[in-house]
């Protein structure tokens, strides 16, 4: 039997804990028979923006094209989950817009306790004005609304949390 494609979408502040989850829930979808493909931003943003300046025009194209990648995954039968902090709102609500089967996660976690995480060094990098667009610090994160789900990551591990992200799974899409 084969299943409709579908996108997670997993926002949260950098080092909120949205990869960690991401590696645990990625091969439990892969075990109901899906194939899977994960954008995180980092990733992504090094091919399409090698030399990237964050500058708000250049933040606004690319997730403009992350939501077209995973639109153009979802319809060739691939589900997509997006790991990319995404600050802005309009970006996440244009991927809802092109997706159809569209689920947004958010992962909450609070800014000091994601600058104690930080093994990127993000925070680290904002704060010696190394970067001047981390959100949280010099710009603004604009959490989810009305997600589909919440998950606050000072209370519940990676474990748990794809658990609940596959559950909204298999009461939403399968």
């Amino acid at each position: 039997m084969t299943r409709e494609a579908f996108a997670i979408w997993l926002t949260g502040l950098p080092a909120s804990g949205k990869s960690s989850i991401v590696s645990m829930l990625r091969p439990q979808l892969e075990t109901l028979g899906l194939t899977v493909e994960v954008l995180e931003s980092d990733e992504v943003r090094r091919q399409i923006t090698p030399s990237a300046t964050y500058s708000r025009e250049e933040r606004d194209l690319f997730y403009r094209a992350l939501a077209f990648t995973g639109q153009r995954l979802v319809t060739h039968g691939v589900t997509v989950i997006f790991d990319a902090t995404a600050s802005r709102r309009i970006y996440r609500d244009v991927a809802r817009g092109m997706i159809r089967r569209f689920a947004e996660v958010a992962i909450e976690c609070p800014l000091a306790l994601c600058m104690q995480r930080d093994l990127k060094g993000t925070y680290r990098k904002g704060r010696q004005g190394e970067s001047g667009a981390v959100p949280g610090l010099q710009e603004p994160y604009e959490a989810p609304l009305d997600p589909e789900l919440r998950i606050d990551t000072t209370t519940v591990g990676p474990d748990e949390a794809a658990r609940k992200i596959l559950m909204l799974i298999r009461t939403r899409f399968l």
